[in-house]
């Protein structure tokens, strides 16, 4: 099997490298998850208190989803906010999400990701040095091309808590 970052022929060739990590960290994703119960996508490790993957999947969702609005110079708007927010709950937390099915995640993580598609189908390679604001306390500011990479190092990132919760709910599920 040959591993590469191949653009999409519809974007700019770096734009299109950028985006193709964020694609395959998704297609990573999925088989990571693939043939998860939905105790197993429901459950928060041995003592019940870390994010569980239908936690984490939701919130990789929502980066992405404010990513490809702020790659369009567009706001969020507030259906989609509705639908797929808040990024963190009152305790300054991921919000509970818990029952939902691990395809509905997603096939709600496969429209977001197009959506990302298209706004960078839209994007070349000059207007990766645009400087966007992001953050939900402190406004920090990033060029998109910093905002494309880190789509694809934050999702890498919460899959590591994944790949945990899975041996921890895969030793508890023998130990019992």
């Amino acid at each position: 099997m040959l591993f590469d970052l191949q653009g999409e022929t519809t974007m700019s060739p770096v734009v299109g490298m950028l985006y193709s990590a964020v694609r395959e960290n998704s297609e990573r994703l999925q088989w990571i998850t693939s043939g998860m119960s939905q105790e197993e996508v429901d459950y928060r490790g041995p003592d019940h208190s870390f994010n569980s993957t239908a936690q984490l999947i939701k919130h990789i969702m929502y980066i992405d989803l404010n990513w490809a609005y702020r790659i369009q110079g567009q706001p969020l708007p507030p259906s989609l906010k509705e639908q797929h927010g808040p990024m963190i709950d009152e305790q300054n937390r991921l919000p509970m999400v818990k029952g939902i099915p691990l395809n509905t995640l997603m096939s709600h993580y496969a429209e977001v990701l197009n959506i990302v598609k298209e706004a960078c189908t839209e994007l070349g390679d000059a207007d990766l040095d645009t400087v966007v604001t992001f953050g939900h306390k402190n406004e920090k500011r990033a060029t998109i091309r910093w905002g494309l990479w880190h789509m694809a190092d934050h999702s890498r990132y919460h899959q590591a808590h994944i790949h945990l919760l899975r041996k921890w709910y895969k030793e508890n599920s023998e130990s019992h």
